[in-house]
């Protein structure tokens, strides 16, 4: 038996799919599990996952359509089962299932622009249930492949190596990071595609927040993220302009993890690294805004969330059209008007 993952919308994504990773190890532990993706930081997670036979990585977002259809074609008939992994609804990922053939194709029906999305190229399907978090969607799709009930849901699966550790632990002892020291993670970034940099909480509301939490707790605080964020932590540190905050700029998803993993707390948007702080089983302080809490609050571990709870809220679902605020007043008011005072005082809980 040969099951292919289709993971190619996410790090996050990718993430809340490991416990049906694990699930189908368990249930098929004679079968071959190979993962495509098209993220360096998901090839990193799957790497160092015993459940995965093989990582099978594509950009597909540089390269032409022709060489990416050459590559899909290259998958074709080579598996019995492919599972588009929750949420990935997307026509792309659905017509690349397609093409590669599997005899049974899985993936979850959604309620919003499914059949626009070719939702009905596949023939294994379960209807998209907004009340439960993105991890029990998946599990349920494994469910009705294995025909096997799931008892207890795992955590999310994420493995450090001892290069992984080796790597925190030096960036720590150069940072001057000790044992006994707090340590306060923040991502103030996330996805910015379809418009979702708006999930973002103020960079002036991440300087203040790290202020307050040096001054009166002497905190050192940490800023993760990659890419394009790298302007956006330097805009952070500057305002906060203290030695007790630094950045942190890796070289791979699991190093990055390996860092955050000596935090006592997270304090984060909703984003990827949210769900590596999960994964790691840390405590987390999300900060929510559009995105309906019950698909992405922090799996199996300490959290608290921060938010408004608009009556508007949320206004975010999984479908390719982007994020859109329909208020009058404030635009993406559940996110903006969201204080320091707030997320200070919930911070506070934890430090207490």
């Amino acid at each position: 038996m040969r099951i292919l993952i289709i993971a190619l919308s996410g790090i996050g994504d990718a993430l809340m799919f490991t416990p049906s990773l694990y699930k189908l190890n368990e249930e098929m532990p004679s079968a071959d599990i190979d993962v495509l993706v098209m993220y360096n930081g998901v090839k990193d997670i799957y790497e160092k996952l015993p459940e995965v036979s093989r990582v099978l990585y594509f950009d597909f977002l540089s390269n032409s359509k022709l060489k990416s259809l050459l590559f899909v074609l290259k998958l074709r008939h080579k598996y019995d089962i492919s599972i588009n992994v929750y949420p990935s609804n997307r026509k792309e990922y659905n017509f690349i299932s397609w093409l590669i053939d599997a005899r049974q194709r899985a993936a979850i029906k959604y309620l919003r622009k499914d059949f626009s999305n070719l939702g009905f190229l596949n023939n294994i399907r379960l209807l998209e249930n907004d009340e439960l978090h993105n991890v029990e969607e998946n599990i349920l799709i494994c469910e009705k492949i294995t025909g096997q009930k799931t008892n207890e849901l795992s955590p999310l699966q994420l493995n450090l190596r001892s290069d992984d550790l080796d790597y925190a632990a030096e960036f720590l002892k150069d940072k001057s990071i000790n044992k006994n020291d707090l340590v306060i993670g923040f991502h103030p970034g996330c996805s910015s595609l379809k418009n979702h940099s708006k999930r973002r909480w103020n960079p002036d509301n991440f300087a203040e927040l790290g202020k307050r939490l040096i001054n009166n707790y002497n905190a050192k605080i940490l800023l993760f993220g990659g890419g394009e964020e790298e302007i956006l932590k330097d805009q952070i540190l500057a305002k906060i302009n203290s030695p007790d905050a630094r950045s942190v700029n890796s070289f791979g998803l699991t190093k990055t993890a390996a860092v955050i993993n000596r935090c006592n707390l997270f304090i984060t948007n909703d984003s990827s690294l949210m769900h590596v702080a999960s994964a790691l089983k840390l405590n987390v302080l999300a900060l929510i805004g559009p995105t309906n809490q019950k698909y992405i609050y922090p799996w199996h571990t300490n959290y608290k969330i921060a938010t408004l709870n608009l009556e508007c809220s949320p206004c975010f679902y999984y479908s390719p059209k982007p994020l859109t605020c329909y208020r009058e007043d404030v635009k993406y008011k559940c996110i903006t008007e969201l204080t320091v005072d707030k997320v200070y005082e919930i911070a506070k809980e934890f430090l207490q």
